[in-house]
């Protein structure tokens, strides 16, 4: 990841790079999502980000309970679900609703 301004961060993959805003939690896969699905011009609902926070959250938890997730990886994507949960974040799940079918890019 280059630096190229203090407003902008430029990440790059197998197409190239891209300027992020330095702010933006998403990576360039997301912005590229974002370029290649833009078929509503809304915004994923605040209900379907919650919903997927609290999925996340839950197989963290379980799957550190059972031993397959490190108790440190596991809290902190616990952690994180919650900070969703709790409208933390939902201004970066930029993409567009209708993403492609599998909802990749809403993960990513």
């Amino acid at each position: 990841m280059a630096m190229t301004n203090k407003n902008v961060r430029v990440e790059n993959d197998f197409l190239g790079g891209k300027e992020l805003p330095i702010e933006a939690y998403y990576g360039i896969q997301t912005l590229r999502a974002v370029e290649n699905f833009p078929i509503t011009g809304y915004k994923i609902h605040e209900s379907l980000i919650r919903a997927f926070a609290i999925v996340k959250k839950a197989a963290a938890l379980a799957n550190t309970d059972v031993g397959r997730l490190e108790l440190n990886k596991g809290g902190a994507i616990a952690e994180a679900a919650q900070e969703i949960l709790d409208g933390k974040w939902h201004d970066h799940f930029i993409v567009d609703p209708i993403q492609g079918g599998a909802g990749t890019s809403m993960n990513m």
